[in-house]
């Protein structure tokens, strides 16, 4: 991956991104690729909408302490305004998804997430929603969120890239009056930086997901969602920090209960 040396210091030999394409929410900059849409940067996730399947192409954001643990918080849906009314949904477009395609309104940025935070409500925007599975909503996928929670809940803070991949049709929307491209399956990439170096884990699901399904069987490398999903999850990595982060597995599998 190439830089831009004029924007990057040096911090232990490893290369980080100083100009500002650095956002909040991205360790190492926001995903590059993809360029079918409007990217939306917000106080807790940065997404980039897709204005062909009608849902975001990859939605970062970084999880502390501070932003969760919050009280309960309603799940009021909501079309996203800074979206053309063509470029995403609305909530009508959900109707009877659940009992004729057997989705839930799946988060990509679980609102649990950002429960502590003024800016919760922002998770219920649409372009932060696709039609997910109800046994992978439920299961793995929800599995996977309550695992980072719990390890940012012991003094931890994680950067989380999350996405869909649109490898096979898997179902529409019976009610919806706008084109669009339910996802088969989806990757979440989770990081931490920790004493100048970077840890992660990534993982894909698919829509076919058992309600019991253990999360931890579905991890990959970056290399993997990278290539499948047409995406660079964090471009400002210089080449020799890439290929190692990305190319292997195991980085905070134990501290997500993986063993």
């Amino acid at each position: 991956m190439k830089i831009n040396m004029l924007n990057v210091m040096i911090v232990s030999g490893f290369i980080f991104s100083t100009s500002s394409a650095y956002a909040a929410n991205c360790l190492s900059g926001c995903p590059t690729g993809v360029n079918n849409g409007k990217t939306i940067t917000r106080p807790i996730y940065t997404l980039k909408n897709n204005r062909s399947t009608k849902f975001a192409d990859w939605v970062a954001y970084h999880v502390t302490p501070n932003t969760i643990s919050g009280p309960s918080r309603k799940r009021k849906w909501a079309a996203d305004p800074d979206l053309s009314s063509s470029n995403t949904l609305e909530p009508d477009d959900y109707r009877d998804a659940h009992a004729v395609i057997g989705t839930d309104r799946g988060h990509q940025v679980p609102l649990s997430a950002f429960s502590n935070t003024s800016n919760w409500s922002m998770t219920n925007y649409l372009s932060n929603i696709t039609p997910q599975a109800s046994n992978l909503n439920q299961g793995p996928w929800a599995k996977l969120e309550t695992a980072i929670r719990d390890y940012v809940s012991q003094g931890n803070d994680v950067y989380v890239v999350t996405g869909p991949l649109y490898e096979s049709y898997f179902a529409s929307l019976p009610q919806a009056d706008e084109s669009h491209t339910i996802p088969s399956g989806y990757f979440k990439v989770v990081a931490e930086q920790s004493n100048n170096r970077i840890y992660t884990s990534a993982f894909i699901m698919y829509q076919d997901a058992g309600l019991r399904d253990n999360f931890c069987t579905s991890e990959v490398t970056i290399d993997e969602i990278e290539s499948r999903a047409g995406i660079d999850i964090m471009p400002n990595l210089s080449s020799s920090v890439a290929n190692s982060v990305e190319a292997s597995t195991g980085g905070l599998s134990r501290e997500l209960g993986c063993y």
